[in-house]
């Protein structure tokens, strides 16, 4: 992404109602970061996520958080319209979603993609971090 970030880490969590605190984990704090970066940038945040975090990937699941007119498009039958500018907007604040994961894991994000399915709503944030090199 070379993009600059819009906010840091912190700053979505915040946005997210949630804690920064050392204590808090690093999965939470990613759950956080990325519901606060939705909240903040699409104007509602999903209403439950969840963060995994294993070997080189990080993989954030949020539930919900469709906008009033994206439900009116998607009961008129019009999915691909309503991913379709998802994906568009979402890569507009790419770089602050790789940026909030490499500050949360000390690691570089070198792949990134976003994906969001409905009936169920689900949307997926998957990082690709640098490898560590064999352990």
């Amino acid at each position: 992404m070379s993009a600059q970030p819009l906010d840091t880490a912190e700053e979505l969590i915040r946005s997210a109602d949630g804690e920064a605190e050392p204590s808090t984990s690093v999965r939470t704090q990613l759950a956080n970061a990325m519901t606060g970066l939705k909240k903040k940038y699409y104007g509602k945040g999903p209403t439950a996520a969840k963060a995994y975090l294993e070997d080189d990937y990080v993989f954030v699941v949020m539930e919900d958080g469709l906008l009033r007119h994206e439900e009116t498009l998607l009961e008129r039958g019009m999915d691909d319209e309503v991913r379709s500018h998802r994906l568009t907007f979402q890569s507009a604040v790419g770089s602050t979603a790789c940026a909030a994961v490499e500050e949360l894991v000390g690691r570089k994000v070198v792949g990134y993609h976003s994906q969001i399915t409905f009936r169920p709503t689900r949307v997926f944030e998957i990082f690709v971090l640098e490898s560590q090199g064999p352990g």
